[in-house]
């Protein structure tokens, strides 16, 4: 637990927040952010529609009105609203129509689960909120993908007034390109009216990496039939008949397939509110996507965890609106709470910061459900390198989940877990990541972005904060095999890590890192506690012992003067040693109070501006270590002096982006943002040891208990090869390397002309011996093959492509996929595609692009098993 100095005024402020938040359950009546008082604080930028790494939308601007909204790497996904007002247009969102005025703004505030705009003018006043309520201890309302976008309107004047309300979602949320195409549809469920639209080709898993944009699915916009009228229009157009008659016309008669850009169509919906007078007047849209699949987990397909038991996107329309009082009323209590505990833990600015990383931190995560229906987390490292089930991504993050279901952080690591426990992981340390998001292939090859240390240490402090949590080591008892293999690494080697990479591997590789061999030290206590606690009671006392020896030694090596060195060899440099944060939270105690307090009273003197520099070499931060950084204060003037320099970041930088994790500490320029790893903004509330025990017992109290039963790691997805590829044998491909004309893709384009040679194409590179050399930067290849079978049931295309690769079957479009794989992967054939083949010859034609780096292509099509449910 934090304790600081400063008793009796800590004391004076607790007791009076106790008091105002005392009235809570008797005013809920009253909007929650009412409840708090207001700093003027500026968000960098401002969630709105925020589920998961493919349906992010932000407001990057001071006000609403200002600008387009966009995603969260900063293309435009324009959501609009205007309200009329006795005839007259005002804008409240996005910049069109760009010729009318934007009604005035008062306010926008952040909550956890809730963003509140406030606007007044033309006599009335306007509370527009967006409500994802993802209240952690109910799995089923954490991953429904719906944001509630509800308009409250009043007069203010004492007149009343004729009031409309105008909203559209942009169809290019629902692709990943704005030239690409789109069909829509309206659907009707219950008392609920829904315009859908998405890609005709819904080609699912054809793209991954970062960043890019979801490329299959279905986006809804959903609102009460006797409310609303709705239409698919060119924004243009429907916002000149809304100008013209507060209403809509027909939708366009076409269903698709159409271009997205210029706005074409949109899903618009129009309110009719009457004549609004001194009582509120409320209407709502519900904004969702339906993914359908979201995660290829080693060649199974998962579905989004709100699809288990075969739940479709009617239900769960129908669900969220039977709840949405329900939830509205839930969400606030939730967010008084959190707000409440945050202030009393670190005060009003930590208070913004956490609950600006709530709705971040989740949107940058996908939820599935495995084999066995359990819960899935999958992180995505958004503003990277786009890689899924990163560990030193699940580590920062895990604080958020930890505090508030630790059954979700269980959901977390297990995928890695999973993909570890088998004899392919053939490596002493921890996985890294498990490929880029959305597909998981894993690394058993070459261990990936090998991080032996940090990786090793961080999974066991999670499974033991997660036994903290629940209050037994059972999670860690299903995968103590791997527990063991790791620690036993540890032990050997890290306590003097060798020269390899840590979290901060943008800082590269280095050799004796303090820091590292503090997480080692903590993670030998970590497993020392779930030896205990699994009733290992000697082996509990060998690794504690070890580690307070470790302790004893790393404190003489590292010593410094008045603070501790960056690495054991670099006399006079220094760095935050945010690992040891995790002693005091877990109630480890393996280093004395005396090493955080000489180092916090360090850190003092070394502030920037903006906040506390990572180490003594670089200018830059990392905004979740500092916050883990000021946890280890004991005078809570030093946990301030950090928080308030990362609060004014946020509040100053000119970088309008996502709440940043990476920044300049003199300048306030924003680097990685938009990451999962902002859940740890919630460590300081988790490392109160009562307020963590208080929270884990009301997870327990009101969650469904979820089982240890996750899937093991899926077969290999190929039965037989009907299509070989090179691996074996050599395979003769057409090829040019000079752009075709006319159709040549297509079933009988003549290719006489073309080159011949054997697959593999490229040049030499790790795992791979090309038999064609290729070296430009495009390459175009035909194959003619023939088929012997009438059964074209769960076929796949399997391909080593470094870089993309867009594939035709018969002339028709199979797959396309961007990036690079570093091994050979299976791939959906779309179905058009399927259809074209046919017993006897067929024809694969290939366009394979390639910018940087080693080059390679290979292909071949094979038969899967069933488990692959496309």
């Amino acid at each position: 637990m934090m304790r600081f100095f400063n008793s009796r005024k800590l004391v004076l402020a607790s007791t009076c927040l106790s008091v105002l938040l005392s009235v809570v359950g008797t005013v809920m009546s009253q909007p929650v952010e009412n409840l708090m008082p207001a700093l003027h604080f500026r968000p960098p930028a401002v969630p709105l529609v925020t589920f998961d790494p493919y349906m992010s939308i932000w407001s990057e601007r001071n006000h609403l009105a200002d600008h387009a909204t966009v995603y969260w790497d900063g293309r435009r996904q324009n959501l609009i609203s205007v309200i009329r007002v006795d005839g007259r247009m005002y804008r409240l969102m996005g910049g069109r129509p760009r010729l009318e005025p934007a009604l005035h703004q008062i306010s926008v505030n952040v909550l956890p689960l809730e963003t509140v705009y406030r606007f007044a003018g033309a006599g009335v006043h306007v509370r527009l909120s967006f409500l994802t309520p993802r209240i952690p201890e109910k799995i089923k309302d954490l991953t429904r993908p719906v944001t509630y976008i509800r308009w409250t309107v009043r007069s203010i004047d004492g007149r009343t007034h004729q009031v409309q309300i105008f909203y559209s979602s942009s169809s290019a949320i629902a692709v990943n390109k704005s030239n690409q195409h789109i069909v829509w549809a309206r659907k009707t469920f219950g008392p609920l009216t829904a315009l859908k639209c998405g890609s005709p080709s819904q080609n699912f898993f054809n793209i991954s990496g970062d960043p890019v944009g979801l490329d299959w699915g279905y986006l809804y916009t959903a609102a009460a039939t006797d409310q609303a009228h709705s239409a698919f229009l060119p924004v243009r157009k429907a916002l000149k008949e809304f100008h013209a008659t507060g209403s809509l016309g027909a939708s366009e008669s076409s269903h698709g397939p159409q271009r997205v850009s210029n706005g074409r169509p949109a899903e618009a919906f129009t309110f009719n509110l009457g004549k609004v007078a001194a009582s509120p007047v409320s209407r709502q849209v519900m904004v969702a996507y339906d993914e359908l699949w979201a995660i290829d987990y080693f060649g199974d397909y998962l579905r989004p965890y709100w699809r288990k038991g075969g739940v479709k996107p009617g239900q769960m329309f129908e669900t969220a609106w039977g709840r949405r009082a329900k939830l509205r009323s839930q969400s606030a209590a939730f967010d008084a709470e959190v707000q409440k505990n945050a202030i009393s833990v670190g005060g009003r600015k930590y208070a913004v910061i956490a609950s600006l990383a709530y709705r971040q931190a989740l949107a940058a995560m996908g939820m599935a459900a495995d084999r066995n229906g359990q819960p899935m987390v999958f992180t995505k490292e958004e503003t990277s390198n786009g890689d899924i089930a990163t560990v030193d991504v699940i580590f920062p993050a895990s604080p958020l989940f930890l505090l508030f279901n630790p059954q979700m952080e269980a959901a977390s690591i297990a995928p890695v877990l999973v993909s570890a426990d088998t004899p392919k992981w053939r490596f002493a340390w921890a996985p890294h990541d498990l490929g880029t998001y959305p597909i998981c292939r894993g690394h058993y090859k070459t261990g990936g972005e090998n991080m032996p240390v940090e990786e090793s240490g961080n999974i066991i402090i999670i499974c033991c904060a997660i036994a903290e949590a629940e209050g037994n080591a059972n999670f860690a008892a299903k995968y103590w095999n791997l527990l063991q293999r790791w620690v036993a690494f540890l032990r050997k080697s890290g306590f003097d890590p060798g020269n390899q990479l840590s979290t901060n591997d943008f800082l590269g590789f280095m050799a004796h890192n303090a820091n590292l061999s503090v997480k080692a030290i903590i993670a030998m206590g970590a497993y020392a506690k779930l030896c205990q606690m699994r009733g290992f009671k000697a082996e509990a006392a060998d690794y504690r012992a070890l580690a307070h020896r470790w302790a004893i030694k790393w404190m003489h090596i590292d010593h410094n003067g008045n603070h501790y060195k960056m690495a054991f060899n670099q006399t006079g440099t220094w760095s935050q040693l945010y690992n040891m944060a995790w002693d005091q939270a877990l109630g480890l105690h393996i280093f004395p109070q005396s090493v955080r307090r000489r180092e916090m009273k360090f850190y003092m003197t070394q502030l920037h501006t903006y906040g506390l520099p990572d180490r003594s070499t670089v200018t830059q931060t990392k905004t979740d270590f500092s916050i883990w950084t000021a946890t280890m204060a004991t005078r809570r003037s030093e946990f301030k002096a950090i928080i308030s320099r990362i609060y004014k970041f946020l509040d100053k930088t000119p970088t309008r982006v996502p709440l940043a994790d990476q920044y300049g500490t003199n300048r306030a320029w924003g680097g990685m943002h938009a990451r999962p790893v902002v859940g740890a903004a919630f460590f300081p509330m988790m490392a109160d040891h009562r307020m963590w025990m208080k929270w884990a017992h009301q997870w327990a109290q009101q969650a469904r208990p979820v089982s240890n039963n996750w899937a093991s790691l899926p077969p290999s997805p190929i039965k037989r090869t009907l299509v070989h590829t090179a691996r074996h044998m050599p395979v003769d491909w057409h090829y040019t390397i000079h752009e075709p004309t006319g159709r040549w893709y297509g079933k009988n384009y003549n290719d006489s002309n073309w080159r011949i040679g054997p697959a593999g194409f490229g040049t030499p590179d790790p795992g791979v011996t090309p038999r064609t050399r290729w070296t430009t930067d495009n390459l175009w290849v035909r194959r003619h093959f023939a088929l012997h079978t009438n059964n074209f049931t769960h076929l796949a295309l399997i391909t080593y492509h470094d870089q993309g690769i867009q594939v035709y079957i018969n002339g028709v479009f199979a797959a396309s996929v961007p990036g690079y794989s570093t091994s050979y992967i299976t791939l959906p054939i779309s179905k058009k595609a399927l259809a074209t083949l046919h017993r006897g010859r067929n024809v694969i034609a290939v366009h394979v692009h390639q910018t940087v780096g080693g080059q390679f292509f290979d292909l071949g099509i094979v038969r899967t098993h069933k488990w692959v449910r496309w």
